[in-house]
C-alpha cells in the first residue's frame, strides 16, 4: 500500500472539486461528500504507516516540466515522519468534518463554501507532507496559507473576522518570503530541490556559512507558520473563524507545518549548531512568553490559542537542543527529536479536543465567548465537561493522560543538552515554569467554564450526538495515546541519524527525578486554580497593588507587542511606502513623463515647418545644403 500513498491526498481534493461544483444541490451543503474524502484518507494512511513502521521507505519521482536546465519534479517521500503526519492529519481532519455536521448545520447556503475550503485544506497539507522536494513543499505551504486565510475569515462580513484572516496571511507572508530566499540559496549552491539528494551532500567547512544562512531562512518560515515568537501575534486573533477551522489550524495542518518543516529539515540543520541553538531558543522563549499572557485572558478559544504557541514552543525546544549536541558533534542520538514529534502527536489529540470542546460550550451558550460568563456546566453538558477534563489533564502533563509522556520527554533531552551549554539549561528552566503554568491556567478555564457556580444567562444545554461522539474519541485518543507508544520498539527513524525509540524515549520515566520536579509543578499550578476559581477563597483579579494592576495590564495587551506592529507599520512602512510613492511619481514617472511630454512639445515645433507651402520646402533644402557646406569647408574634412 505504501505505493499508492499518492492517493491520500486526492480524496479530500477531489472532494473539494465536488463540492465547489455541487455542493448547493447536496445534502448538508456537501459535507458528507467532504467526510467520505476524509475518511478514504484515513483508511489509506494507516497501511501506509504501517509498513512504514516496520522500515519501508519510498520515493516516488516524476518530472512534470523542464525549463532550460531546470526540472521541476512532482513526487512523493514516505519514511516514519511522513507516515506519522499522514495519521494526525487524516485522523484529526476526519473527526473534526464528522463535528462540522453538527457544528455548521445552522450556517445555509455558506455550508458549501466551508466543507469546499476546508476539504482543500486538508488535501494540501496531506500533499505538503507526502512532497518529496521543498519546491513542492512550498507550493502547498502557500496553498494551507490560502486556505488558512480564508477559512479564519470564514464570517468577512465581520469586521474582526475579516482584519484576523488578512493579519494572518501578512504575518505568515514575512516568514514565507524568509523560506523562499532561503530556497533559492538551497537550489543555486547545491543544483537540486530534492531531500534525499540534499540530505546525502557531503557540507564541507566551506560551505558552512553558507548552510547556516540558508537553515536560517527555512526556519524563519516555520517562525511564522508555527506562530513562534516574534511572529506569533497573528493565531491568536485567527480565533475569528469557526471553532471547527480553529481546531484543524492547531491540532493537525497550518501550525504543525511549521514544526514539520524544522523535523524534516534535521539533517540539514545538524550541521550548523548556531541554527539549532537559534531553534532552542526561539521555542523556549516561546513557551514561557506565551503562557503567560494566557493566565489572563479571559476569550475561551483565544486561551487556548496561547496555549498552543506555547507547546509549539516545547517542540521547538526539543528538536533545537538535541540537534544541537548532535551539531556540535557530542551526541549520536537526538531524543529531543523523537519527543518533540511524540508530543506533535499528543498535542494534536487533546488540542483538537479541546477546540472541538470550546465550540460545544459556544453552540451550548448561543456563542458565548468569555469564561467569566460561564460556570457550572458541568452539569448541563456532563460529556463536554467530561472530554474536557481529560484533554485540561493530558495537556497539564498529569499521568497516565498523554502530554505526560511527551513533556516529560522534551523537557529530559533539553536538560541532556543543557549540560553542554549554559543557555539551553535557561531554556530548560523555561520549560519547567511553563509546566506550572500551563496547568495553573488550563484549570482556571476548566473551573471557570465547568465547575463553580452558574453565571451565564438563559439555558445551557449539551450538543447532538454527532459532535460528542468526536469529542469522545478524542478524549480516548488523548488519554492512552502516551501509553500506546510502550509497544513500539521505534516509531521514528531518520536515514543515518539515529533516533531514540519508544521504549528508550520512556522506559526510564519514573525512575528520573526531574520527572517529579515536572509532576509536583503541574499538581501545584491545578492545585492553585482550584483554591482560586473553584473554591474562591480569593481573588486573584482583585489583586491591587500596582505592581500587580501593571502586570496585569501588560499580559492582558500581550506585552503592547501588537500595538508596537502597529505603531512600525503606521510610521515605519507606511512613512517608508510614501517615500517610495513619491520617488515612482516624481523621479520614475517623472523622467518617463518628461520625455513623452518633451518630445509632445517638440514634435508640436516642428509641425510649424511642414507648412505645405513648396518654397518654405526649397529653403529648408538650401538652408541645409549650406550648413553642410560650412561644416564641410571649416570643419577640415
Amino acid at each position: 500500500m505504501i505505493e499508492y500513498a499518492w492517493l491520500i491526498p486526492c480524496f479530500p481534493l477531489a472532494a473539494f472539486l465536488l463540492i465547489a461544483a455541487f455542493g448547493r444541490d447536496w445534502r448538508e451543503g456537501g459535507g458528507w461528500v467532504a467526510v467520505i474524502g476524509s475518511s478514504l484518507s484515513f483508511v489509506f494512511s494507516i497501511p501506509v504507516t504501517v509498513e512504514a513502521l516496520q522500515g519501508k521507505t519510498l520515493e516516488l519521482d516524476h518530472t512534470w516540466f523542464t525549463i532550460g536546465s531546470f526540472q521541476f519534479n512532482l513526487g512523493i517521500y514516505v519514511d516514519t515522519l511522513t507516515a506519522l503526519m499522514l495519521v494526525v492529519v487524516s485522523t484529526i481532519s476526519l473527526l473534526i468534518i464528522i463535528y462540522s455536521i453538527g457544528y455548521m448545520h445552522r450556517e445555509g447556503v455558506r455550508k458549501p463554501r466551508y466543507y469546499a475550503e476546508i476539504s482543500l485544506f486538508i488535501g494540501a497539507m496531506l500533499a505538503l507532507v507526502l512532497a518529496n522536494n521543498y519546491l513542492e513543499l512550498y507550493i502547498f505551504w502557500e496553498l494551507v496559507g490560502l486556505c488558512s486565510y480564508l477559512l479564519i475569515g470564514f464570517w468577512f462580513e465581520r469586521p474582526a473576522a475579516a482584519a484576523a484572516g488578512m493579519k494572518a496571511f501578512i504575518v505568515t507572508r514575512i516568514g514565507d518570503l524568509f523560506f523562499l530566499f532561503g530556497l533559492i540559496l538551497l537550489y543555486t549552491n547545491f543544483g537540486t530541490f530534492n531531500f534525499l539528494k540534499l540530505f546525502g551532500t557531503v557540507v564541507g567547512p566551506e560551505q558552512a556559512g553558507l548552510l547556516r544562512i540558508i537553515t536560517f531562512l527555512i526556519f524563519m518560515g516555520a517562525v511564522g507558520k508555527s506562530a513562534q515568537f516574534p511572529l506569533h501575534i497573528w493565531l491568536p486573533d485567527a480565533m475569528e473563524g469557526p471553532s471547527t477551522v480553529s481546531a484543524l489550524i492547531h491540532a493537525a495542518t497550518m501550525v504543525k507545518a511549521g514544526v514539520y518543516l524544522v523535523a524534516r529539515s534535521y539533517p540539514l540543520f545538524v550541521h550548523s549548531p548556531p541554527t539549532m541553538l537559534l531553534v532552542a531558543g526561539i521555542g523556549g522563549v516561546t513557551a514561557l512568553f506565551t503562557a503567560t499572557m494566557a493566565l489572563v485572558n479571559n476569550d475561551i478559544k483565544r486561551i487556548l490559542a496561547f496555549s498552543t504557541i506555547s507547546q509549539l514552543g516545547y517542540m521547538m525546544l526539543g528538536l533545537g537542543a538535541s540537534g544541537y549536541l548532535v551539531a556540535l558533534g557530542s551526541a549520536t542520538a537526538a531524543p529531543g527529536y523523537s519527543a518533540s514529534m511524540f508530543h506533535l502527536l499528543n498535542h494534536a489529540f487533546f488540542k483538537a479536543l479541546l477546540f472541538l470542546g470550546a465550540g460545544a460550550v459556544m453552540h451550548g451558550l448561543h456563542d458565548e465567548l468569555d469564561i467569566r460568563r460561564m460556570g457550572g456546566l458541568q452539569r448541563k453538558m456532563p460529556i463536554t465537561a467530561a472530554t474536557m477534563l481529560i484533554a485540561a489533564l493530558a495537556i497539564s502533563g498529569i499521568p497516565p493522560f498523554s502530554g505526560f509522556w511527551s513533556k516529560d520527554a522534551v523537557l529530559d533531552a533539553t536538560f541532556a543538552a543543557g549540560g553542554q551549554n549554559w543557555f539551553i539549561m535557561l531554556l530548560w528552566l523555561f520549560g519547567v515554569i511553563t509546566v506550572f503554568l500551563t496547568a495553573f491556567y488550563m484549570f482556571r478555564w476548566w473551573f471557570l467554564v465547568f465547575g463553580g457556580r452558574p453565571r451565564y444567562e438563559g439555558e445551557a444545554h449539551e450538543s447532538p450526538p454527532i459532535m460528542t461522539g468526536p469529542l469522545a474519541a478524542l478524549a480516548g485518543f488523548a488519554a492512552i495515546s502516551g501509553i500506546a507508544l510502550f509497544g513500539l520498539p521505534k516509531f521514528l527513524h531518520y536515514g543515518a541519524l539515529h533516533l531514540v525509540g519508544a521504549q528508550e524515549l520512556l522506559g526510564e520515566v519514573f525512575i528520573n527525578p526531574l520527572t517529579y520536579l515536572s509532576l509536583i509543578l503541574a499538581l501545584g499550578g491545578i492545585l492553585l486554580a482550584w483554591v482560586v476559581y473553584q473554591r474562591e477563597w480569593f481573588k486573584w483579579e482583585a489583586i491591587s497593588t500596582p505592581w500587580g494592576r501593571f502586570l496585569h495590564r501588560l499580559l492582558l495587551n500581550r506585552y503592547y507587542l501588537n500595538d508596537a506592529y502597529i505603531g512600525l507599520a503606521r510610521n515605519g512602512v507606511y512613512g517608508f511606502s510614501i517615500i517610495v510613492d513619491l520617488f515612482d511619481r516624481y523621479i520614475i514617472d517623472g523622467l518617463v513623463n518628461g520625455i513623452g511630454w518633451g518630445s509632445r512639445g517638440l514634435g508640436q515645433e516642428l509641425r510649424r515647418t511642414v507648412s505645405g507651402f513648396v518654397g518654405d520646402y526649397v529653403a529648408w533644402i538650401v538652408g541645409g545644403i549650406v550648413i553642410i557646406l560650412l561644416i564641410y569647408i571649416f570643419g577640415g574634412f
